[in-house]
């Protein structure tokens, strides 16, 4: 899997039902999740691929060995790959994402 940013390219902003049934089509166990405005997540990595929809609000994610940050809105999807060292910021109004695992 390679890093991916993909937008959400619609007009209107996505429901959760509509982003879990792309995770769904393409066979992956959904978990929901969320965070409080304006809170961190410490650098850390995964031992499995991840993608991440955001649902609601935004979220910044930091790759320090990658040089990037991303900033999500809702509908944008992230596909991380194992081993990514990442941290995350969430927006002034918080974050709700969906997300996969693919080992």
């Amino acid at each position: 899997m390679e890093l991916k940013v993909t937008p959400w390219n619609r007009e209107t902003p996505p429901t959760e039902d509509e982003l879990s049934t792309l995770l769904i089509k393409q066979e992956l166990k959904v978990y929901h999740w969320s965070k409080d405005p304006e809170s961190v997540q410490a650098g850390h990595t995964h031992g499995y691929h991840k993608v991440v929809y955001v649902v609601t609000g935004t979220i910044k994610f930091d790759l320090p060995t990658r040089h990037k940050m991303i900033n999500l809105n809702p509908g944008d999807r992230l596909e991380l790959p194992a081993g990514t060292r990442h941290s995350v910021l969430a927006g002034p109004d918080g974050v709700t994402c969906l997300e996969a695992h693919i080992y």
